[in-house]
């Protein structure tokens, strides 16, 4: 008799990471068990892993207790991102993201088949978009090596899909934010994303750093669509569903330019931040919106926090002990 994976264990890459760990949290609390997977070690989110292994995701250690446990799904978080950092390491980005996942996807069609992938893709895979809004079925055509990489790897998943037969969702993200709503967990000290910036600058009384004051946008500055991490984290458990399959975007349908996050965040701390202004940086589009009906109509995900939550939420998490004991 095959073995049969078990359908209330899911195994998440990246776990100690700002998305995975959210997504730990929030399978937790939907009761399934968790087996938790990254090479760094965050001690706040232990208490929402069943078991934690520090272990690359191709590790020995990792792939014998993929095969042991046989869960149902593995949510794969883990890689190396940032769009910047890529034009100067090319490599790095085509190795963890493209090369380790291949070898992830190879073992899991040999040794677990039953088990579904849900991948972390991004919204970068588009490139400079083609309308107001980007589909799933639009042009795509990265501008930078990480978002190549994390079209690649969409490509390994059609192809060992079309071969072997795997079961996948992608999820194209927009700019994940926010923090989770109860306090327990976000982005680290150090982050690189808009809002991290903002509040570090506002909360420590820093400048700050706009890159470009001149895209075709109303206000000059570039505009993107924010989608709280519990949003997203909830997709990958609706993802879990045998009957979801194929790549969605995960969007808010709402864009909002650099300089009015800004001002909402200066409000909130009550704080005016200094800004210096610096040239446009490579693989920076002007406007990145996306159009989330597919999964939103297909299997039922609404994301229930709007952008005012995911500024309080995240000024709820800097401003916590447990981010400044980080």
């Amino acid at each position: 008799m095959f073995q049969q994976p078990n359908t209330n264990l899911v195994v998440v890459t990246g776990a100690a990471g700002y998305i995975g760990g959210m997504t730990c949290i929030q399978l937790k609390k939907q009761g399934f068990q968790v087996i938790a997977v990254d090479e760094r070690h965050n001690l706040h989110l232990d208490k929402f892993y069943d078991e934690f292994i520090q272990d690359d995701f191709t590790g020995i250690d990792a792939l014998s207790l993929y095969k042991k446990v046989y869960p149902c799904a593995i949510v794969h978080c883990a890689g190396t991102s940032l769009v910047g950092p890529s034009f100067e390491n090319p490599a790095l980005y085509f190795h963890n993201n493209v090369a380790r996942t291949n070898i992830l996807l190879n073992f899991i069609t040999n040794e677990i088949p039953e088990t579904k992938v849900i991948f972390s893709s991004s919204a970068a895979v588009y490139g400079e978009p083609v309308g107001n809004y980007c589909l799933e079925n639009n042009r795509t055509d990265p501008v930078s090596p990480y978002g190549e990489s994390k079209l690649m790897v969409e490509k390994l998943l059609h192809w060992y899909h079309y071969s072997h037969g795997l079961k996948y969702v992608a999820f194209r993200y927009f700019n994940a934010a926010g923090a989770d709503p109860e306090g327990e967990h976000g982005q680290e000290p150090g982050a690189t994303h808009l809002i991290a910036k903002l509040f570090d600058a506002a909360l420590n009384d820093t400048d700050f750093t706009m890159y470009g004051w001149d895209y075709a946008t109303p206000d000059g500055t570039c505009i993107r669509d924010y989608i709280h991490v519990a949003d997203i984290a909830n997709a990958h458990i609706k993802a879990i569903d045998k009957f979801v399959e194929g790549i969605y975007n995960l969007g808010s349908f709402t864009g909002m330019s650099n300089l009015q996050i800004q001002n909402k965040i200066e409000e909130i701390t009550n704080k005016q931040i200094v800004t210096n202004i610096e040239p446009r940086r490579k693989g920076d589009p002007a406007k990145l919106i996306a159009d989330s009906s597919k999964f939103r109509s297909m299997h039922g995900w609404i994301p229930e926090y709007d952008l005012d939550s995911i500024i309080q939420d995240a000024h709820t998490w800097y401003t916590s002990e447990t981010y400044k004991s980080l």
